[in-house]
């Protein structure tokens, strides 16, 4: 074997050592391109677990706010403060006189009725009262609402909005449905909850 075979030889194994030792600068980009697609996908699947966690809280309060509704529908009845002639929507066919607004309605305090979702809850577009809120400890950490020791926090500033729908239920005269629909945003997500139930003409 010449001399100059013998160099190119060794010369040859010594570059197949250095390719074998490190990565090229390909293989490096490629493996950062994968590395921070698989960061972006967990910091992405992470905000979006933070988001559905805030949403209990929202879908708590539009629980309650359904069945609130339903209760003072009853407790009108039951007391004599609205007679069956009346527990239907305005100018539905259901009953002669209904005194339910139609639409998705603002959550507002109940006006002089008492009431949820009547036509005196509200003075054109706004509250005839005020808006329907939560109340939150002041900075002490008490909530007292009759002396003002609490902050309201509207919930027309998560976007809260009731619907009372009324109807017949078909061949039962003395049976009339309710369902109350409430929407609202819970972070960047629209969401519904719906109460139904029936109503009768007898307490």
């Amino acid at each position: 074997m010449k001399r100059g075979q013998g160099m190119e030889m060794a010369l040859g194994k010594q570059r197949r050592g250095m390719r074998e030792k490190g990565f090229t600068l390909i293989e490096t980009m490629i493996a950062l391109v994968i590395l921070t697609v698989g960061i972006v996908g967990v910091a992405a699947m992470l905000a979006n677990g933070l988001a559905y966690m805030s949403m209990s809280q929202y879908d708590y309060i539009a629980q309650q706010k359904a069945a609130e509704a339903v209760e003072s529908i009853f407790t009108a009845r039951d007391i004599g403060q609205a007679t069956w002639s009346t527990i239907c929507n305005v100018g539905s066919t259901v009953c002669s006189g209904g005194i339910f607004v139609v639409g998705a309605q603002t959550l507002c305090d109940p006006g002089p009725d008492g009431i949820i979702d009547t036509a005196d809850d509200y003075n054109g577009t706004s509250c005839n009262i005020a808006a329907d809120a939560i109340l939150q400890p002041v900075s002490a950490g008490t909530i007292n609402a009759n002396s003002g020791g609490a902050v309201r926090t509207p919930l027309s500033a998560f976007q809260f909005q009731r619907t009372v729908a009324i109807t017949a239920v078909a061949g039962i005269a003395n049976l009339r449905q309710i369902q109350v629909t409430i929407t609202y945003n819970a972070g960047r997500f629209p969401r519904t909850y719906t109460l139904t139930t029936d109503i009768s003409n007898f307490s």
